[in-house]
């Protein structure tokens, strides 16, 4: 429990359909190294409305205190991320270490059957066992952040709210009078709740660190057309704070960490039509090569054709028949099978 409506009505899903639920809001961080807000997922504000819900439902309610395990799987991964020119994704790696792994433990020693989560997204069961799918609202669709849980947490994983519409859920919330029935949605990261990702390398990082520090802008043929203020501040595709007078728009095509080096190029240079995967997790049958799938590759994006060309225990090729812009060493590669998660990987 966040401490947000999408949990909160969840609670209360279960309940009403006779479980004996325990709510668990998880402590990541020390709030006390945050000069930002303290209302985002899981900050104080979120512990104290997730008790709030879980008192009004007439259920127990504890903060497991997993920060430590959290600073060494997420934000350790974060800052390492960053400073290899990469852009990474912690609410993946929350869910692939901290949630579904920490969390399913302490449900263990409370002799919990299921975790459930208010997370978009649905569980369906067949023959091969349960399955995670795509959820009724597509504009709200998790999947993207799933991919990376441990398949053998799918048989006790329960997601109540994937079958409904955002506005049905508040409504829910309304009805049974929850305080988090208004509130708005966060899609901050909840350790950079001031949204100042260099404040939070500056934390862990020396100051002179190269991801911090000057560099040069270099356009793709190695010409230098400016200096920047620190590589890890710019992503692929990011056009703001990039030099002009180009004769047209130009953008970040790819961080050079050896060279301290962002380099720019025109937005058709932004166009891809193969990537490669590591680090993949596989929640259904694994791909075969030359195996028509569909994958996503931005949270948000549109899942688009692709085939696979290469595919190994950990790591996976695909080629994109329709080439795709600004695909982000860090992000996430996410395979579908209709509307089955086959599993996915960190783009390389």
């Amino acid at each position: 429990m966040s401490g947000g409506v999408d949990s909160s009505v969840t609670a209360a899903l279960l309940s009403d359909a006779g479980y004996q639920a325990i709510g668990a809001t998880i402590k990541t961080f020390c709030y006390g190294e945050t000069d930002g807000p303290t209302n985002t997922c899981c900050g104080l504000e979120g512990i104290a409305d997730a008790r709030s819900v879980a008192s009004r439902l007439d259920f127990p309610h504890f903060v497991a205190d997993l920060a430590e395990t959290f600073a060494h799987d997420v934000i350790d991964n974060f800052v390492s991320e960053y400073s290899a020119g990469r852009t990474p994704i912690p609410c993946v790696r929350c869910n692939s270490f901290t949630k579904f792994r920490d969390l399913v433990q302490r449900a263990d020693t409370l002799g919990c059957e299921y975790v459930a989560t208010g997370h978009y997204a649905r569980i369906e069961t067949d023959v091969a066992g349960a399955r995670l799918c795509l959820a009724e609202d597509a504009s709200k669709d998790q999947t993207y952040f799933l991919w990376g849980v441990p398949r053998s947490v799918l048989d006790r994983l329960l997601l109540p709210i994937g079958d409904l519409q955002k506005e049905q859920v508040r409504a829910i919330a309304r009805d049974l009078g929850l305080v988090t029935a208004e509130k708005p949605e966060s899609f901050e990261i909840c350790f950079v709740p001031d949204n100042d990702y260099a404040g939070v390398l500056r934390r862990y990082l020396n100051d002179d660190h190269p991801a911090l520090t000057a560099g040069p802008f270099l356009l793709e043929d190695g010409t230098e057309v400016g200096e920047h203020d620190g590589y890890a501040r710019f992503t692929v595709g990011q056009r703001k704070r990039v030099p002009g007078g180009f004769g047209e728009p130009m953008y970040v095509v790819r961080i050079a960490p050896e060279r301290r080096a962002v380099v720019l190029g025109p937005l058709e240079s932004l166009a891809v039509s193969e990537l490669e995967a590591e680090a993949a997790n596989w929640l259904a049958e694994p791909p075969r090569t030359d195996e028509r799938l569909g994958v996503r590759i931005r949270h948000g994006a549109q899942i688009v054709d692709c085939t696979v060309r290469s595919v190994g225990t950990d790591r996976f090729g695909l080629e994109l028949p329709l080439p795709q812009r600004a695909v982000t060493p860090g992000q996430s590669a996410v395979l579908y099978r209709g509307k089955v998660v086959v599993g996915g990987g960190t783009i390389v």
